[in-house]
Parts: C-alpha cells; structure tokens; sequence
C-alpha cells in the first residue's frame, strides 16, 4: 500500500531521525532528491544546460529544500532565479543558490518572453501551511500565468494552498504538473479535491520508516491487489469458491440487473445465483446461462436499479446474515439498526449526501471527513465513489484508489462494481479488502477497455477477466495471445 501520514505523524519521525543524523543532513537529502526529480524533467524535455528555473520561495523549510535544490541545479549549467515572497527566507539555502551562480530577487518581477522558465519550483507553504495563498504568492503565479508559455510546475512537497491532512481546499492554490514529497506520502496526496493538483507525486525516501506508526490514508497499489485476490485450491468446487447472489434491476431498469450479475460473474466466485423481477431474470440467464436462482449464498449484492423492489430485496438479504453490497436505491432504505461491519456501502456523493443529510457540495469538497463520518455512523464498510475512490473502515482506516480513466463516469458502472465486490465478498474476502480490491479492479477493466476512447458499462464486466488473468499471472511468465 502507499501510506500516507498526518503533520503530526510525519513531523514527530523526522523529530526522532534527525537526532541520529548530524545537523541538516535530512534537508541535504531532500533538496539532492528534489533537484535529481528537476533535473530529470529537464533531461527528458532537451537537457538541462542553459535552461532556465525559478524558485518561488517562502519562509519554511519547503523553501529550504527549494533554495539548496536551486544551487544544486545551478552547478549544473541551470539558469536558477528565485523569487522572495516572504521577509524571511532559508538563510543557509540562500548563501548556497547566490556561491552556485544563482539570483535572487526580494518580489515579483515581470519576465521577458526570453527570461520564460522551463520549470517553476513551489516551494511557498509547507506542509503545516492552512489553505489558500497569501498575496505575494497570487502575485508570482499571476506573473508566470502571463507568461505565453506554461512552465513546468512543480511543488516541494505539496501544492501551496492545500490542506495536507485532509485534502481539502478553500481559496487559490498552486496546481502542480508534479509533487516531489519526502519520506512518506500526505494525506493530500491520495485524497480529492487536493490530490486533483498535485499531478504525479514521486517520493523520495529519507528513510523515515522506521519511524513512522500506522498510516491515515492508504493507497492501493497493483501488488496488493494481487496479494489479495482469492485463488481457488485444487481441492476447491464450486460452493467452497463462494455463492453470490445478486438481488438488482427492475422492471423499470432491467439493466441494472445485468450489469450487476456482469459484474459477479468474473470468475472469482463459484457461483452466482440471481433474484428479482421475473423478466430480468429471463434476460440474465439469456446473456449468462451459468447463472442460477435463489438458494444459499455466502454475499448479496443489493440495490441497483431495485425501484419499488428494493426495500423487500435489502431486508430479504440482511435476514440472510451474510456479508452485502448496498448500492443505488437500496441505499435509502437502510435503517438505524442495519449497521454490521459485513456491510459494504457503496454511495456516490449524491447518495451519501442523502445518508449523512449534507449537501452534495459538503461531501465533494470534504470526502474524507463525510466517508470516515459515514462509516463511523452505520459501522460499516463505506466505499465512496469518485475519481479517487475511497474506502472507508468504521474504525477509521482509509484506502483510496484511482485506476480508472475519467470515462469510466458512465451510468451502469457502480451496478458492475457492486456485483464484482459482492463476488469478491463470497469468496471470503473481509469487506474492507473487499471494497478496496474490487474498486481497483473495476477502474484497471475501465482503462483496459478504454484505452483512451470512451466506454460503457458493459465494456468494463468484459475487461474483468483479462485484468485479473494479467494480475495472477506469475513474473516473468509469457503473456498469452492477445
């Protein structure tokens, strides 16, 4: 998982290993991973030889790294310029860029066309910084936004301007092509609508992990999908896999019926079982014959396009006892008492809106605090949909992933994730790796189905088995004909 940690938390480890290293060596190491990550934007974009790069520099220790990554940049053959938006800078830094050659200016100062940088280095807030920006700093981003050509922009740790515990925005903030943090990730990194601007983050490791507790929020990266994944023992059949059962679509919408069982029927469970309106039905066995009717199971996946069946079919489900899936329309029939950590909820902004009785606004721009705060409120598993997903614990462990391309913003999706995570749940997944897994799993089939092009809902259940064949294939091993 890639971890992500509060101030607090990433503070108090670079508290206990600078107290083995000798003064200063752990800014020394940023600033020297800060100007390699530069310069290798330099490199893959005609060399950094004559080009030009300016800091924009603020009093905090992010400004450090900026001003000694500068003079390191500058001892290069780099043209550093660096701009002072505070009284007070990185003294030491500073002595460093003005012996390596470089400039450096006490304001904004208007640019030639031919003073352009190639690359602009944020280094105003740290990480404790509050959101929004300060004057001088709209001033400088102002300056460079005149300019005709956009430089590269890249942030010293995060992009100023946002909240690195929570992700959140309020007020201007600088949006970076690239994020170069240390040590460990921030919170705002994996989290919208913070981690929207910070474009790539690479890390760079100063070796705080020794130090560091359990993290905040996690990311969900490819191997720990595959470590995840159920795989069926030699002894296994089809009822030791795991029995889904879906209970979705309608008259009304017998789409979503379909797609919910597309979803399930990847091949990570045993079986699927199906049962709801007479006429979806038919059209189920029709497009997937191995699908079969009601008996026992060991997950539901419940709600989506359910209309006027959906209450019936959620407290049909919940009588069974077993882990379940509660999507779309059977969201708003869930009651005080249903709370279980064998639950996965599966809102979009709107729906959970509607949970927690906030505005949608509220959630979009705080989806953390309202996907922790829902899962806290119903003790159960809360997987908030989203160009980031995130997947919430009642006991406040957060994942997030992002594998999905943005035109996996279709209608029908969710109705496919529902069931793919119900399938995961039957083959004995826990909720939490359930939710996580089955969220990346359903953005990687949209990226593999899209490839760049738009897509629907029906294209993402198709890309399932090559996705899952391409992670439980063994390293190294051939890939089979496409």
């Amino acid at each position: 998982m890639r971890q992500a940690h509060s101030v607090e938390q990433i503070r108090a480890a670079e508290a206990a290993l600078m107290a083995r290293l000798p003064e200063g060596a752990l800014m020394q190491r940023a600033a020297t991973g800060l100007a390699t990550a530069v310069l290798d934007l330099l490199t893959g974009t005609g060399g950094a030889y004559g080009r030009r790069v300016l800091l924009l520099v603020g009093p905090g220790d992010n400004g450090g790294d900026a001003l000694w990554a500068g003079a390191r940049l500058a001892r290069r053959g780099v043209a550093v310029e660096a701009w002072q938006l505070t009284e007070r800078v990185h003294r030491e830094g500073a002595q460093a860029l003005r012996a390596a050659g470089g400039r450096i200016h006490r304001r904004t100062r208007s640019l030639a066309a031919a003073e352009a940088p190639d690359v602009v280095l944020d280094g105003i807030l740290g990480i404790g910084g509050r959101p929004g920006l300060p004057g001088a700093a709209q001033e400088a981003l102002a300056a460079i936004d005149a300019l005709p050509r956009r430089p590269l922009l890249v942030a010293v740790d995060l992009p100023s301007g946002v909240a690195a515990d929570t992700g959140e925005l309020d007020g201007p903030h600088v949006r970076a092509d690239l994020a170069v943090t240390f040590g460990t990730h921030r919170v705002a990194h994996l989290v919208d609508p913070a981690a929207g601007a910070c474009g790539t983050v690479h890390l760079v490791d100063l070796g705080l992990d020794a130090h560091l507790p359990d993290p905040r929020v996690e990311g969900v990266q490819p191997a720990d999908v595959a470590a995840l994944l159920p795989r069926p023992r030699p002894e296994d059949h089809k009822y030791t896999r795991g029995v889904v059962g879906v209970r979705a679509g309608s008259a009304t919408y017998p789409g979503a019926g379909l797609l919910s069982v597309a979803g399930a029927a990847c091949g990570l469970a045993g079986m699927v079982r199906f049962v709801g309106d007479a006429a979806v039905a038919e059209r189920v066995r029709q497009a997937h014959p191995e699908v079969v009717g009601e008996g026992r199971v060991q997950a539901w996946t419940v709600g989506s396009g359910g209309g006027d069946d959906a209450q019936r079919h959620l407290r049909e489900a919940l009588a069974d006892g077993v882990p379940t899936v509660v999507d779309a329309d059977a969201l708003a029939h869930l009651e005080p008492g249903d709370g279980r950590d064998s639950l996965v909820l599966t809102p979009h902004a709107g729906e959970l809106a509607r949970l927690l009785g906030v505005e949608r606004a509220a959630v979009e721009a705080a989806p953390l605090a309202h996907v922790r705060r829902a899962a806290e409120q119903h003790g159960s598993v809360v997987l908030l949909k989203g160009a980031r997903t995130l997947v919430a614990h009642p006991d406040g462990r957060v994942r997030a992933t992002a594998s999905g391309p943005p035109w996996l913003a279709t209608a029908g999706a969710g109705d496919v994730l529902g069931g793919l995570i119900g399938a995961l749940l039957a083959a004995g997944l826990a909720p939490l790796d359930a939710a996580s897994v089955g969220s990346w799993l359903h953005g990687a089939a949209a990226t593999r189905a899209s490839a760049g092009g738009p897509i629907v809902a029906g294209d993402v259940a198709r890309a399932l088995s090559q996705t899952l064949r391409d992670l439980l294939r063994p390293p190294g091993s051939a890939q089979s004909p496409a």
